[in-house]
This record gives C-alpha cells, sequence and structure tokens, in this order.
C-alpha cells in the first residue's frame, strides 16, 4: 500500500471519529449473553435501584452509571493541539541501527458532560519523516470515541470508534507496533451506533435497542502461509448487527416475583470467504428477591447459533487464489457450507448482589453453545477516588463483533493513556467508571470466526496529584470454520492471550508533571503458523509548561518482542523524545 493510499484512509478514518465526537452519540454491538440483569423492572431496595426491565445484553451497569453522572455537574472541554518532536529509535537486539526522525502530529481530546449527553474522544493523526534510507516515512491515525445523547425521555443514541495501530506476528497474532510500521503492521479502525428505548406500558417495563457495527483491518499482504502447506489469513472487514427486545413487570407489582420475555438477534457479516455468524434466541426469565439486597434470577429458552462460510477460488491445480488485496477470494458460486451449528434449549441461573450504588455483583451459570456457560460481573467503587472493574464472558463472534463488545464496556468519561513516543493508545483508559481496558480484544486478528471465553479486571484511583490504573486479563479462542474450505486447518486452533497493562502520573507543581506506563502480553497458538510469542514495553515522560498554551516534553521508551522459537531473534528498541505541543 502506497503511502498516499495510508494517508487517504488515515484522514477519512479520522474524519469519521471527529464526526462522532461532535455529534456526541456513542455505544456498541456485542456478543450476546442471556439477559437477567434488573429483570421484569425488578429494582432492589438498597441504595442502587434497577432502571427497568434491562437485561445483560444492554450493558446495565454503563447506562445506570449516566443517571447521575458527575452529580448533575456539567463539564464541557475541546483541546485541540499541534506537536513537533524529535525521536531517536536505537535498536538494542537483533543489532544496533540508531534511527532518527521527526514527527509532527495534530489531535484533539474532548470532553463534554451534561445532564442528558456525555462523550469522551482522544484523536491524533501524526506524521514521521525519516533523518536516513533505513528510517522510512510513515504516518499513523489513532484515537477512541465513547458517548451518548438522550433523544427524548426514554430514547438514547450511542456510539463510539476506535483507530490503532498493531504489529501482526505470523500466526495472526496482534502485539503493540514501533514508531514507523514494516510490513507487519496493520491499522485497525472499527465504529458503531444505534438507539435505545426504555418505556412503560401499565406495569410492564419495555426495553429495546439497535446496534451496528463496522471493522475494518488495514493490512496489505494478508496471507500467511510457510513451506509445510499451513495457510492463513488476516481478518479483512465485518459489518455486526444487533437487536434486543424485553418486557416484564417487577416483583410484587402483580406477583412476589418478576416475570419478563425478552429475544435478541446477533449477526456479523466477515467479507473473508463470506463468513457468517447468526445468533438467535428467546428467552423466559422469573425474578425472585431473596432479601433486600439480593435477587435470584432463573431464565429458560431457545437458541438457534449458526456459522456458516463459503471456499476460496482455485486454480486448476486446486490451490487457493490470492486476490490484489493480499487475503482469498471468495468463490461467490460455491455453495455456503456450515461450520458450526447448535439449536435447541437453553437456560441459565443467576445470584445478583447489591448492597450499595458502590457495590453490584452478578454470577450465573447456564448452558449455552451446546455446553455449560458461565459468566459475572463485579463493580466496586469504595470510594469516589478508586474503582474495580471484573468481567467474566462466553461467547461467539468473530474479530469485528468481539472489538465492539469490549468498545462498548468502555465508559463515555475517560482520558486516553497513550505511549508518549509512538502516540498510540495503550491497554487501557484513565477513568473511575466501568471496565476500561481494551487489551484482551485485541490479542489475534485471524479471519476466522471464534468462540470466546475470558476474564478482564481493572483497578483506577486518584489519590491527590496521582492518576493510577492497572489492568490485567486471559482471552481463550477456539477457532470455528468449516470443512472443506481453506480455512478448515484454523478448525479447533486455540489462541490465548494473557494481558497486563498499568499506568502512573502525577504532578510536580502548577506547570510541570510526569507519567510512566508499562505493558505486557503473552500469545500462545495451537496452529502450525503460530507457537508462544510475547510483547512488552514501558515509558516514562516528563513536561514542563513554557507558557500557558506551549509544553515541553522528554520521554524515554523501551520495547521487545520475544519468541519460543530458538530460529527467530528478539528484538529490543530503545527510543527518546523531546518535543513542542502547542494547545489551541
Amino acid at each position: 500500500m502506497t503511502a498516499k493510499r495510508r494517508l487517504r484512509t488515515g484522514l477519512t478514518g479520522l474524519a469519521t471519529m471527529a464526526a462522532l465526537a461532535a455529534l456526541s452519540l456513542p455505544a456498541a454491538v456485542h456478543a450476546q449473553t442471556l439477559g437477567y440483569e434488573g429483570v421484569g423492572g425488578g429494582g432492589m431496595d438498597g441504595d442502587q435501584a434497577s432502571d427497568g426491565a434491562g437485561s445483560d445484553t444492554y450493558s446495565p451497569p454503563k447506562a445506570k452509571a449516566r443517571g447521575g453522572r458527575g452529580g448533575g455537574q456539567r463539564r464541557y472541554a475541546i483541546q485541540p493541539y499541534i506537536q513537533v518532536d524529535q525521536i531517536v529509535d536505537a535498536e538494542l537486539s537483533p543489532g544496533d541501527d540508531v534511527l532518527t526522525y521527526t514527527q509532527v502530529a495534530v489531535g484533539v481530546d474532548a470532553s463534554i458532560v451534561g445532564q442528558r449527553n456525555a462523550v469522551s474522544a482522544s484523536v491524533r493523526y501524526a506524521r514521521q519523516i525519516g533523518w536516513s534510507g533505513k528510517a522510512r516515512d510513515g504516518d499513523t491515525i489513532s484515537g477512541l470515541v465513547s458517548g451518548y445523547a438522550t433523544v427524548t425521555p426514554g430514547v438514547t443514541l450511542e456510539a463510539g470508534a476506535l483507530a490503532t495501530r498493531v504489529s501482526v506476528e505470523n500466526g495472526g497474532s496482534a502485539l503493540g507496533s514501533s514508531l514507523v510500521g514494516g510490513d507487519s503492521s496493520s491499522n485497525i479502525y472499527s465504529v458503531y451506533g444505534g438507539p435505545s428505548v426504555a418505556t412503560r406500558a401499565g406495569d410492564v417495563s419495555i426495553n429495546a435497542n439497535y446496534r451496528a457495527g463496522y471493522t475494518k483491518v488495514d493490512r496489505p499482504n494478508a496471507y500467511i502461509g510457510d513451506a509445510g502447506g499451513a495457510s492463513g489469513d488476516i481478518f479483512d472487514e465485518s459489518v455486526s448487527h444487533v437487536a434486543d427486545v424485553e418486557a416484564g413487570v417487577a416483583p410484587y407489582e402483580i406477583l412476589p416475583v418478576g416475570l419478563a420475555v425478552a429475544g435478541s438477534f446477533y449477526q456479523e457479516d466477515i467479507s473473508n470467504l463470506d463468513q457468517r455468524v447468526r445468533d438467535m434466541q428467546a428467552r423466559a426469565m422469573v425474578t425472585v428477591p431473596v432479601s433486600r439486597t439480593v435477587q435470584a434470577v432463573g431464565a429458560i429458552g431457545y437458541e438457534d447459533v449458526e456459522v456458516s462460510s463459503r471456499d476460496a477460488v482455485r486454480d486448476a491445480d486446486g490451490n487457493p487464489v490470492i486476490g490484489r488485496n493480499g487475503r482469498f477470494r471468495t468463490d461467490k458460486s460455491a455453495p455456503r457450507q456450515i461450520a458450526y451449528d447448535v439449536e435447541g434449549l437453553i437456560w441459565d441461573v443467576a445470584v445478583m448482589w447489591r448492597p450499595s450504588r458502590r457495590t453490584s455483583l452478578s454470577a450465573h451459570v447456564g448452558r449455552r453453545y451446546g455446553a455449560t456457560s458461565f459468566g459475572g460481573t463485579l463493580a466496586y467503587a469504595p470510594n469516589d477516588r478508586s474503582q474495580l472493574s471484573v468481567a467474566v464472558y462466553d461467547n461467539v463472534a468473530g474479530f469485528g463483533g468481539q472489538l465492539n463488545r469490549f468498545l462498548n464496556d468502555l465508559p463515555d468519561d475517560f482520558e486516553a493513556v497513550r505511549d508518549p513516543i509512538t502516540g498510540e493508545l495503550r491497554g487501557c483508559v484513565d477513568s473511575l467508571e466501568g471496565s476500561n481496558c481494551l487489551a484482551g480484544a485485541l490479542g489475534s486478528v485471524r479471519s476466522a470466526t471464534f468462540r470466546s471465553r475470558g476474564v478482564t479486571a481493572s483497578y483506577a484511583m486518584k489519590l491527590g496529584r496521582l492518576n493510577a490504573g492497572v489492568g490485567a486479563g486471559y482471552d481463550r479462542r477456539k477457532f470455528i470454520a468449516a470443512e472443506g474450505t481453506v480455512l478448515a486447518s484454523a478448525n479447533g486452533l486455540i489462541d490465548e492471550n494473557y494481558w497486563l497493562a498499568a499506568y502512573l502520573s502525577g504532578r510536580l507543581g502548577p506547570d510541570a508533571g510526569w507519567s510512566t506506563n508499562v505493558y505486557a502480553n503473552w500469545l500462545s497458538s495451537s496452529g502450525p503458523l503460530g507457537g508462544d510469542v510475547a510483547g512488552y514495553g514501558a515509558t516514562a515522560a516528563y513536561y514542563r509548561l513554557l507558557t500557558q498554551r506551549l509544553r515541553a516534553t522528554a520521554a524515554l521508551g523501551i520495547d521487545g518482542t520475544t519468541r519460543n522459537d530458538p530460529s527467530i531473534d528478539d528484538i529490543w528498541t530503545a527510543s527518546a523524545l523531546v518535543g513542542l505541543r502547542y494547545n489551541f
């Protein structure tokens, strides 16, 4: 791909994200879960009440946080800037090259909080200019937008977007990218949005929503293979749709228990070999109040989950044909082949505990996808300066749908945590609301669909002049592909991603400050093209205001990639930056 084309693609993504920020419309498409949270509008008798016949599918913790955001205080801050940096990259292993770059960046950080809307955004475009033949020119766009707007009471529009860059290893594992990416560098863009409706018909609470999402991995030469005949394909793009509707009555409205019925539809269409994930379910739920702070919920229903695809175009020798975009060419004339087809009875039992508005715990176990499924969430905020969030999940999706689900869990009020040298988003955002890490969604960019099970946890705190946060998690993806197709070799493969991200920052008086962040990913794959690979990074930065609008920055960083293959050298790079930023 030419530099001009990369620039055009990046600017298109930047315009899309900027438009979203201006409209203040953010949330998501995510994989389905059995709904049970607040079934039938049954609120607890504790300090935190349910806001209707909500479902986990609607991500109610995020919605509830909107009710009292900032104690009713309004905030409005939009900060555009331009930045010029001088950067030195020193290769520590396996070589010793020293490369110099000039980096010019423009961006905007925004935070808007009102009584009926909120949006946070951090969008940045950067151009790197190399000072030698080995120091190649490049350009990047990175950003994150999330928020919502209340159109009328009960009707909310939500949307969001992400742009980031990763380095894709041979087996499809994604790690943090260097300053100017080489042949393994890939840009990821994702956007989603839609309305939510909450209303009542007498004693019956009614909730409904719709989300549409689009995800693109912009990568040339996406085909991967080896001499042994194993081959793979990197995710290209997908479109996701999810729709939910639920109606119910709260405990003691009509009966001592709450009753609800619900239905949901999820579909993701992946361009690679015309893959499609479709999940339809209908369910009935009963809520039993156990005490003032505890509810038990039982759900039973029917689900039909299907994953299908087509095969690749074959040449005269029967080999799959690679298209001009570097991916398998889909044989549109071939019949659709079923890779996964599970339908039948599903059930779920859940327990919810809400002793106060600062603590919420839910756990559930049941049967989905033809096997045992379990999950849960924990949100704990002991005070206004700290927050703990934990989530356990289980779903079937493609890369795009999974990324949308993680984006949906991000808060609407955050500050982006960026690498001070590359400017890329690193792992988590700085926020005291909800789950605030994305690292678990980026572990693998294979094109095949998968069943994903994992856990993510994050903790954030603000103490005086210090801001700190840490996130960790585990994601296991078992891939699903149709026999007899070119993706059949991926069927049953397992990719695992263990990740850790942390940040710490503070102020040194009114005109100076510092920040540090670290991250680590440990990825393993059972496929012939995979193996174990790990990525590490750490940065430290110091800044000082020279004038009210002009800021000077100095930063140091180190990044490394290690593999379990002794024939492949580990890569370690140290970087240093000095620069000036002007805030308009």
